[in-house]
Formats: C-alpha cells, sequence, structure tokens
C-alpha cells in the first residue's frame, strides 16, 4: 500500500508460498504421470481389433447377441447400417495403406456383413408384415429402413 500520496503501493511476495504452490503442482504431477502409466491398454492394438469393433456392433445390431437383460435379440437396422456405412468409410480412406492381409479382411467382412443386411432387412419387412415381430418406437439414426424394411427403422424385437 502507498504511504503517501502518489507513491506507489508496496508488494509483498511471499516466497514461501511460490515454494509450496511449486511443490504441488510438482507432486500433483507425478501422480497424474503415475494414473496415465496404470490406465494404458496393456497390449498393442491392431487394424484387425478396430475393423472386430465395428463388425461386432453391427452384428449387434442384427440381433446376432441377445441382450443381456431381456434375453431377446434386438434388431436396430439403422445402427447396424451405421457401424457397415463406418466400415466403408475406414476401406476408403485406408485404400493402398494396408497390408494384402488387412484389405483382405476388411473387404470379406463388409462383404459378409453387407449380404446379412440385405438378407435381414427382407427378413424382418416379412416378419413384420406378416406379425411375427413388432417394430419398436424410436428409429434412431436416419431411417435405414424406408425402402428394404418396409418403414422399420428403429428396433424390432421378436414376440
Amino acid at each position: 500500500m502507498a504511504d503517501q500520496p502518489g507513491e506507489a503501493p508496496k508488494l509483498i511476495i511471499d516466497s514461501d508460498w511460490k515454494s509450496q504452490a511449486q511443490a504441488e503442482k510438482e507432486r500433483l504431477d507425478a501422480k497424474a504421470a503415475e494414473a496415465g502409466k496404470k490406465s494404458q491398454v496393456p497390449q498393442e492394438l491392431k487394424f484387425d481389433d478396430l475393423v472386430g469393433l465395428l463388425a461386432s456392433q453391427a452384428m449387434s445390431y442384427m440381433g446376432y447377441f441377445p441382450d443381456p437383460q431381456t434375453g431377446k435379440a434386438m434388431v436396430a437396422l439403422d445402427y447396424a447400417k451405421l457401424h457397415i456405412d463406418l466400415l466403408g468409410v475406414l476401406e476408403e480412406k485406408t485404400k493402398n495403406n494396408l497390408s494384402p492381409e488387412e484389405q483382405e479382411s476388411l473387404g470379406k467382412t463388409l462383404m459378409q456383413l453387407r449380404e446379412d443386411f440385405v438378407h435381414l432387412t427382407k427378413a424382418v419387412a416379412k416378419a413384420v408384415q406378416e406379425g411375427k415381430m413388432k417394430p419398436m418406437g424410436g428409429g434412431g439414426i436416419g431411417g435405414v429402413g424406408g425402402a428394404g424394411a418396409g418403414g422399420v427403422g428403429g428396433g424390432v424385437i421378436a414376440p
């Protein structure tokens, strides 16, 4: 504070506070670095792991795996198509950058998922039409079901 009018205020710097703050910063940095080491994935992830993840999501939405809570298979064609389309984007963006084995694996996976999707879309439309399955509300992303699935875009469950 200024003692006299017109005199500049005096700054009192607590060097003890600065050293405490620096020590706390170093302690937190060390703790964050240790936490980062613990949370790292223990294995090396590969391209096939990404393909497998997206494929399993597509398969899940095509009813390959039952819902763990209800035990019933659920079909969500719009979400299945989303994951298949993501694999298609991956294929397009990685063209000429994959090993021959990776390219073949991705191509075969996509071909099989697309084929299964077309067959499933037709089967779901027929089953809904015959009353063997009932559409659930929703629709989620984009309305995939329009043309091929007789308007079934969201989820469908077996009775």
